[in-house]
């Protein structure tokens, strides 16, 4: 970093990041990487290579949004943290600021492939800068209904996770009062787990009511289930086929060399879908004759049981995209 940029750099910290220089006024295209952390966001602009710090917080997310309102953006870039990037990729997609968010693996990935063994927070958001101009993927701006009822979806994971875990400690427990207050945590995550139930019809109600009603109605698909598709799959129904099976992680892919042809696995995408669907289509299995038929040539051809069930997956969510695309009812073969 060059003196006039160090410079700049510094009145950008001591104003919370708020301004960009005069000269970035001019018709260039910007190419952003945002590193993010809990309490600040490191942001680096390509080409002019300018470092900015901003808060990671709403006046911080405003104040960035403000400066990049009048400029040229074509990117702007960020790792998924944990929930701590949501708040500022809100505030930029409502800016009308093109963002994509990725994988940190991928960004270590490309880190790795340029050489980059140094990882610090403005490392990470320059190699991010860099990375926005090749992978631009602008998605649509966070619906606040949509993100209330993944909250509230992700939570009765959480108090799932919890019931499950006392339940298993229960048949170990040999004090009496231990047995005792593992029993009476089990009831109240019970409790809790029913109220969210609650909260989470109401807001899949107020998202979309009809989608909500429409997926129930398949036999095998329940209130949990499609909450947790509308929740975690915005995309339902925007995407054709092998898309909406890549971003799920249920495409299968190639691994061929030379002569070698190997075994095709699926990889990446969302787990949260997968565990979803993978619960959810052995009750499909189960309740609909033409899946339980498809599972069952399947396992007669000799294909492993998760070989099998992964190809009823990709089958069910292509057929969901497939009647949440056209508006039509569930068609059984």
């Amino acid at each position: 970093m060059n003196e006039p940029e160090l410079e700049l750099h510094k009145r950008g910290q001591e104003r919370g990041g708020s301004l960009l220089s005069h000269s970035l006024r001019a018709s260039m295209t910007l190419w952003i990487g945002i590193d993010v952390s809990k309490a600040t966001l490191a942001v680096h602009v390509l080409p002019t290579r300018q470092l900015l710090s901003v808060p990671n917080t709403d006046e911080g997310h405003a104040s960035l949004c403000a400066t990049l309102k009048e400029q040229a953006v074509g990117n702007v870039l960020l790792e998924a943290t944990g929930g701590y990037e949501r708040a500022v990729m809100r505030a930029l997609a409502a800016a009308e600021v093109p963002v994509t968010r990725i994988n940190p693996r991928r960004a270590r990935a490309f880190a790795t492939a340029l050489g980059k063994t140094a990882k610090t927070d403005p490392i990470d958001a320059a190699l991010l800068a860099r990375m926005a101009e090749l992978v631009c993927a602008p998605g649509a701006a966070p619906e606040p209904e949509r993100e209330a009822l993944r909250e509230l979806v992700q939570r009765r994971e959480q108090l799932v996770q919890q019931r499950d875990d006392e339940r298993r400690r229960l048949p170990q427990a040999c004090t009496a009062l231990v047995r005792d207050d593992l029993a009476a945590h089990i009831g109240q995550l019970r409790l809790r787990i029913r109220h969210l139930d609650k909260a989470i019809v109401h807001a899949q109600q107020h998202l979309d009511d009809q989608l909500s009603r429409k997926l129930q109605a398949i036999a095998g698909i329940g209130q949990v289930t499609a909450a947790s598709l509308m929740a975690y799959l915005p995309e339902l129904g925007r995407l054709d086929r092998r898309q909406i099976a890549a971003l799920a992680g249920l495409a299968p892919y190639n691994v061929d060399s030379g002569q070698h042809a190997g075994k095709r696995r699926i990889r990446g995408g969302r787990a949260a879908i997968r565990r979803v669907l993978y619960m959810a289509c052995w009750s499909v299995i189960r309740k609909q004759a033409d899946f339980k038929a498809r599972y069952q040539r399947l396992r007669q051809q000799g294909k492993a049981a998760k070989v099998a069930i992964t190809a009823c997956m990709r089958v069910l969510l292509i057929r969901l995209n497939a009647m949440v695309r056209e508006q039509t009812e569930w068609r059984t073969s």
